[in-house]
């Protein structure tokens, strides 16, 4: 099974750090949170990841470029201009960094990365929220369900999309958050079948509109409801809340071992 990962945004609420380089490259303890989310999906045994890129795309096509040198220990030797490889570590992923556009919608990158999932069930997330969900368990629940697409729902007093969910978890509307609703939001940390890719159309396709309105009209959604942690880094409070609760060996997401 592959994840995709939506990583081409501008990120401009947090521009203090997104004017540098794309928000999911932006660090928590030393690593793009784009690593936190992808090390979660590994511990789940997905190691074979598609980002959705776009702008300044090249600084994560450029970290992994560099990832194993800079996981190993090096010695340099500049009389001879050779360099030696010691103990190193290496993560067992697979990764696919696909230049989206710049300007492209949600719905309009995961319409162009339609080739490289091909026939068969994906994982999509966005490239900003890090959880302790378990994604295993949400898979198993996506398959006995039977629907298109199944989203991890979040009980949050945030600013995201409201789920409406009936009695069988089948999710009937989405909509935008006003400030009265407790509601379920959407945490991302989706499952989806191929079908999902017929309710795209084109770049301008904004994957948390007409998409998945259509798919909730069509009885193909449901929601997988999270109760445990889960922070999307929208802002600089954000990632500086994270931050601390990574340095304070406190991160409820960090579900692996080292």
């Amino acid at each position: 099974m592959k994840t995709v990962i939506l990583a081409g945004g501008l990120g401009t609420r947090i521009s203090e750090q997104s004017h540098l380089r794309p928000k999911p490259m932006i660090e928590i303890g030393g690593q793009p949170i784009l690593w936190h989310i992808m090390k979660a999906y590994s511990h789940f045994g997905i190691n074979d990841f598609i980002i959705c890129a776009g702008y300044k795309q090249h600084v994560i096509k450029e970290f992994f470029a560099d990832y194993f040198l800079h996981r190993s220990d090096v010695t340099f030797d500049l009389q001879t201009n050779t360099m030696e490889v010691h103990d190193n570590f290496c993560e067992p992923w697979r990764v696919t960094v696909v230049d989206t556009g710049l300007t492209t919608m949600t719905g309009g990158r995961v319409k162009r990365i339609q080739k490289y999932v091909e026939n068969e069930t994906f994982c999509l997330t966005y490239g900003d929220g890090v959880s302790d969900i378990d994604i295993g368990a949400e898979i198993a629940y996506h398959r006995a369900n039977g629907k298109l697409m199944t989203v991890a729902a979040v009980d949050m007093q945030q600013r995201f999309g409201v789920l409406g969910i009936g009695e069988d978890n089948g999710i009937y509307s989405f909509r935008e958050k006003s400030s009265q609703d407790g509601a379920y939001i959407n945490g991302g940390f989706m499952v989806c079948e191929p079908g999902v890719f017929d309710y795209l159309t084109d770049d301008t396709t904004v994957l948390e509109r007409d998409p998945v309105e259509g798919l909730c009209r069509d009885g193909q959604m449901v929601a997988y409801k999270h109760d445990g942690f889960w922070q999307c880094m929208d802002t600089q409070r954000d990632m500086e809340n994270l931050e601390k609760l990574w340095l304070g060996g406190a991160a409820p997401w960090k579900l692996w071992q080292d």
